[in-house]
């Protein structure tokens, strides 16, 4: 089952513990729209002033989670570094501050190391 769940053959990949509660101390996340261990996605409820958390599933659905920044007080994402896609140009780009995550983050439950890079976008309601 690991094989499945941190290859590219599934779009989940759990979020390194320390990696969240750094940004929680931060940040003070009031929601977490995707959490892995609860087996079902949130994405669909509002977002209307949460402090959000957001690491969605890795694939073309990282579109929709991103769509949905502007309803948060706070959307913090994490996210594979592909800055050559449409959806980095489109919406990580206007985002209040990006993060590249220096070296490979090594996801909760995987073995080795990500096969990618990851940043940390963050986008912060205005006013």
């Amino acid at each position: 089952m690991n094989r499945v769940m941190f290859s590219s053959l599934s779009p989940h990949w759990a979020t390194p513990r320390y990696v969240y509660e750094q940004l929680d101390k931060e940040f003070r996340f009031t929601l977490d729209p995707c959490p892995y261990d609860e087996g079902s996605l949130h994405c669909l409820r509002a977002w209307t002033g949460e402090r959000v958390f957001c690491n969605p599933p890795y694939g073309p659905e990282i579109v929709k989670y991103l769509r949905k920044a502007h309803e948060a007080m706070i959307a913090v994402y994490l996210l594979p570094a592909r800055t050559d896609t449409k959806w980095f140009h489109d919406y990580c780009l206007f985002a209040s501050e990006i993060r590249f995550i220096k070296g490979r983050l090594k996801f909760n439950g995987s073995k080795n190391s990500a096969p990618f890079p990851s940043m940390v976008v963050i986008f912060k309601l205005c006013g």
